[in-house]
């Protein structure tokens, strides 16, 4: 069998990333991708240098046709089931019953979103139901937008949206500002809302409305949300990795040079990111590339 010097788990921005030092310092590197990142409900990617408006299956096809052009990286469609073994000598087991040896890994999974379960909110989930302005505020700049509160977060958020349109923070009944950060919200020009948002109007692309618990119908165009998380971490069956609270969920605990609580288990973009967009996914997955590659020339 031959042994990869590093196997990367996941194939979107982080993982792409991850490969791309490692193939350029010739370094046999697998990934394996079954292809439903967590960006697949957007249309398209904004605030990426270079690739501004491009959609996230033309980066990756992109970004995929690059590294194919050396000679040491592969690509597989599959699904890693498990994973064990020691820094060196680690095992990767995946659904349609493979098995690879590698000294190192690279996990860049992604993580899941869990949404509020309001009626109407799934269907524009990346279109007009939103999680990061700097994403997508521009595109819909000078609308009615609307912020659906989750945790204290969302003041954060509440008080960034009034530069891209008019703003309403739906508290929910639950996450109501102290008086300190309403007087911050005001300033802003923030309309603050105590009912409850239980229905959200729009075409399945573009938002109209949201209903409230209290009968009322507020016009909203854009819709932002900061949904908890779950981390796609169900292969990890023979160890564990040392997670930490994030403002949205768990994430895996990692060093400045992105190495987990594992030694030679490196872990790069939403999974390890407590701030998330596709920026911050490449620039940590090139971290880990260099980062894992830097400990095999060390180790050797």
């Amino acid at each position: 069998m031959t042994v990869q010097d590093v196997v990367i788990i996941g194939g979107s921005f982080a993982g792409l990333s991850a490969a791309m030092p490692l193939v350029r310092a010739q370094r046999r590197v697998l990934m394996i991708d079954h292809n439903r990142p967590r960006n697949r409900f957007a249309k398209a990617s904004h605030g990426i240098a270079c690739l501004d408006g491009m959609s996230p299956s033309e980066i990756r096809s992109r970004a995929l046709a690059q590294l194919q052009r050396y000679p040491s990286f592969e690509l597989i469609d599959d699904t890693v089931s498990n994973i064990d073994g020691v820094a060196g000598a680690f095992n990767v087991a995946t659904e349609a019953r493979k098995t690879f040896a590698s000294k190192r890994l690279i996990i860049a999974a992604g993580i899941t979103d869990i949404l509020p379960n309001i009626p109407g909110l799934e269907p524009h989930w990346g279109k007009s139901v939103l999680h990061c302005p700097y994403c997508h505020g521009y595109e819909l700049r000078g609308r009615e937008l609307g912020v659906l509160a989750s945790s204290e977060m969302s003041f954060h958020q509440a008080a960034l949206l009034p530069d891209w349109g008019a703003t309403t923070l739906f508290t929910q009944g639950q996450f109501v500002p102290d008086q300190e950060i309403q007087e911050c919200l005001t300033s802003r020009g923030v309309s603050i809302e105590v009912s409850s948002v239980v229905q959200v109007n729009g075409d399945g692309e573009g938002l109209s409305s949201v209903e409230l618990e209290d009968g009322r119908t507020v016009r909203i165009d854009g819709l932002y949300i900061t949904p908890h998380v779950s981390a796609n971490l169900g292969f990890l069956k023979s160890f564990e990795l040392e997670m930490v609270d994030s403002p949205f969920g768990r994430i895996v605990k990692v060093n400045e040079l992105k190495e987990s609580s594992k030694k030679g288990v490196f872990v790069a973009g939403d999974l390890s990111n407590p701030m998330q967009n596709g920026t911050f996914a490449m620039a940590s997955g090139t971290m880990a590339g260099i980062a894992a590659h830097r400990s095999l020339v060390f180790e050797d």
